[in-house]
């Protein structure tokens, strides 16, 4: 498994403007080959950022999904909202597997 943990900093006041993007990203997510989770959070007392974490069958199909149109989509909606460079995620090696419903 392949578990991807990302930090977003936005522009100032972006935050939830991101989050909805995130958020219809997530829903896109569903039913898409390998993915597990994909959670989008915040932390309240950082007004300026978003984190998502993925859980996938592989990098490969992590890779896969960002050649998908409504996730190309998605990310042309998101970058204007990020201040300065994206920011390379944390690479997690899963340790349990195990989901919870």
């Amino acid at each position: 498994m392949y578990l991807l943990h990302g930090k977003l900093s936005t522009k100032e006041g972006k935050r939830d403007a991101m989050a909805e993007v995130l958020l219809e990203a997530s829903e896109k997510m569903q039913g898409n080959g390998g993915c597990h989770l994909y959670a989008v959070s915040i932390d309240p007392e950082e007004r300026n950022t978003v984190y998502v974490t993925e859980i996938w069958d592989s990098k490969e199909d992590h890779d896969n999904s960002l050649k998908n149109p409504e996730v190309k989509l998605m990310i042309t909606k998101a970058m204007p909202l990020i201040e300065g460079m994206p920011q390379r995620g944390q690479e997690l090696k899963v340790l349990s597997p195990m989901a919870f419903k």
